[in-house]
């Protein structure tokens, strides 16, 4: 070692750097940053490389690095880059954690709710992406397990999962507290089940249509009764008659049948299952808690289905 090398001692050291000896010599014992030598009576002497050491090692502790860690970095076993990006997910992870608490706590407090409330939307409000999708794929599986169901109306189900972003607003949050109890009620999967088995058989009696024909159909019964309602136009007027006829006349065409009372019986069957409340629920719920536009289909269906009954009473 060079003599002319300065050495420091674990009070110089402190009084440089603005640590304490105690953290210091802890730091010191740790082994992240040894001494350089001793003075004839076996008190610790530093070199300049523990100037460099102590502030890499106070930075890094301060953004909650381990010791551990800390002694792989200086010992470029990993770098500082590699212990960053590792830490920031962390961070993030924790303040998602926050935020969710925070907004737990802001509903448990417009609630009014009671101990045992505010542990269960803890618990809902807290679990993982992961776990969430498991919840609801359990549900999706207890529902419709073994029924034939439209493949794409699974699919349907199993793409739209909730998505709680980082910092979910305290209606996200609300609905997915409302969600999460929703699909572990046997009553709601068991009115969710057989609605499915409604559909079903009423499906047997017609010719499947193709997706894409389907998707065109509910496109034109939206647009058409949002015109009617935007005009003015009642469900139970004359004026409404010509549009019901050409929507029912296009509801036949896909579905293989004429037009005539015995279809539009049928057909207001199908209508009033799918004004099914559960079902709109459902969707109403997924749509807030993913920050989807709303499911706009229940004013077209409620004005179709006043439609078709006041045309066959007429």
């Amino acid at each position: 070692m060079d003599d002319d090398t300065p050495l420091y001692s674990i009070g110089e050291l402190a009084r440089t750097t603005g640590l304490t000896v105690k953290t210091i010599r802890f730091w010191s014992d740790a082994g992240v940053v040894p001494p350089t030598g001793r003075t004839p009576a076996g008190y610790r002497l530093y070199g300049q490389d523990a100037l460099a050491r102590l502030g890499l090692v106070r930075t890094l502790r301060d953004l909650g690095v381990g010791l551990a860690t800390i002694q792989r970095v200086l010992e470029r076993e990993v770098t500082v880059a590699e212990v960053a990006a590792v830490h920031a997910e962390a961070l993030e992870t924790q303040i998602r954690t926050l935020r969710l608490r925070r907004a737990v706590l802001r509903t448990v407090a417009g609630r009014g709710s009671t101990p045992e409330e505010m542990e269960l939307m803890h618990k809902l409000a807290t679990l993982s992406d992961r776990e969430r999708r498991r919840l609801v794929t359990a549900f999706i599986d207890s529902a419709f397990e073994g029924l034939e169901v439209d493949p794409g109306f699974l699919a349907t189900l199993r793409s739209a999962m909730p998505e709680l972003p980082d910092d979910p607003t305290q209606a996200q949050i609300d609905a997915w507290v409302e969600l999460a109890e929703l699909v572990q009620d046997d009553d709601f999967r068991a009115g969710m089940r057989k609605a499915a088995i409604d559909q079903i058989e009423a499906l047997k009696e017609i010719d499947r249509p193709e997706p894409a024909q389907a998707e065109r159909l509910a496109e034109l019964i939206r647009r058409r009764t949002a015109d009617a309602r935007a005009a003015g136009i009642t469900p139970e007027s004359q004026a409404a008659r010509p549009v019901v006829d050409e929507l029912v006349r296009e509801c036949a065409a896909l579905s293989g049948r004429t037009d005539g009372p015995e279809f539009r019986a049928w057909l207001l069957q199908r209508l009033d299952a799918a004004r099914d409340s559960r079902y709109e629920h459902y969707w109403r719920l997924i749509s807030v808690i993913n920050g989807w536009p709303a499911p706009d289909m229940g004013p077209a269906v409620d004005w179709l289905t006043a439609a078709v009954r006041a045309s066959r009473t007429a």
